[in-house]
């Protein structure tokens, strides 16, 4: 790789990397997501499930919402792209985007969440609500972060 091929790699990472984390807050907490979404996206408890709840319950507002949050993300992706010389193509925009949805819907469904915290020896993380935290979200958005980038790293590299 000659070392324009490596500056034009790395402005096209930057700026991928850069619209996804804005697409992402922007997707996630204002225009991607309705307040049923929201409220109905997780999956039911073992207890639910016990009681006979569907333990497909949530899924249709889960998937409204990674529908959503996707088509904010390709559109801020698809603006950028047009006036920008950025080194990408539609392979790895694809490969991007459906590692992001499909890491989006399983975290949305919140037992992975708090599994992991739970299994990490964070247990009271999962739990905290106090002060302006919360356990949950806030690992809940450093595990989306975390798969954008490797999201970003598909869109540029393949």
């Amino acid at each position: 790789m000659t070392s324009v091929d490596q500056v034009a790699t790395l402005a096209t990472f930057g700026s991928v990397w850069a619209v996804l984390s804005v697409g992402h807050n922007l997707a996630d907490h204002v225009i991607g997501q309705t307040d049923h979404q929201a409220g109905s996206k997780a999956a039911p408890s073992a207890a639910e499930v016990a009681d006979g709840v569907s333990p497909r319950r949530g899924w249709g507002g889960c998937l409204g919402h990674v529908a959503q949050y996707h088509l904010v993300m390709a559109v801020m992706l698809a603006l950028v792209w047009a006036v920008l010389p950025l080194q990408m193509c539609w392979t790895g925009l694809a490969a991007g985007l459906a590692v992001s949805a499909v890491t989006h819907a399983f975290f949305d469904r919140r037992w992975p969440v708090r599994w992991l915290l739970e299994h990490i020896g964070s247990k009271g993380f999962v739990e905290l609500k106090t002060a302006g935290m919360n356990g949950m979200y806030l690992t809940d958005q450093a595990l989306h972060q975390t798969a954008l980038l490797v999201s970003a790293l598909l869109i540029t590299l393949v």
